[in-house]
């Protein structure tokens, strides 16, 4: 069963978030759409959207990471995400996001207003990455 498993690490600037060498799939957002790899999948780079990464165990829960943009490069082995930025649901800051969230949606409405699409553009940006990083958080265990 040891070809069904590759490894799974996510990278920041800030450093590693995620490294794991249990995975038997990660399912994540390209800039092709929704793609799903498992073990000796063909290699493999792609652009990553602002979205919530997958990734799959053959025992135990699914685990999650949410990242904003970046890169993934597969060899069939091991899987590197190096993300603008990523974070694992139980150090989300839900508040913050929350707040992050209701700020961007207030500077679209004003961005509009003016006709501002850099603003608006930059906006949306912050807003896509608010609502993912509170979509990530619903999966955390923090009770």
């Amino acid at each position: 069963m040891a070809d069904s498993k590759f490894k799974v690490t996510i990278i920041t600037p800030d450093g590693t978030v995620y490294n794991n060498d249990e995975a038997t799939m990660i399912v994540m957002n390209t800039a092709g759409g929704q793609m799903g790899i498992m073990a000796n999948h063909v290699p493999l780079l792609a652009s990553l959207e602002i979205s919530v990464v997958r990734i799959k165990h053959a025992e135990g829960e699914d685990e999650v990471a949410a990242v904003n943009g970046g890169i993934i490069q597969f060899d069939g082995h091991e899987a590197l995400i190096a993300a603008d930025s990523a974070e694992l649901p139980e150090r989300i800051d839900v508040e913050r996001a929350q707040s992050a969230k209701e700020r961007s949606e207030e500077a679209i409405k004003e961005a509009k207003a003016r006709h501002d699409s850099d603003e608006l553009a930059r906006a949306e940006v912050h807003l896509k990455r608010a609502i993912n990083r509170l979509n990530a958080s619903k999966y955390s265990n923090k009770e």
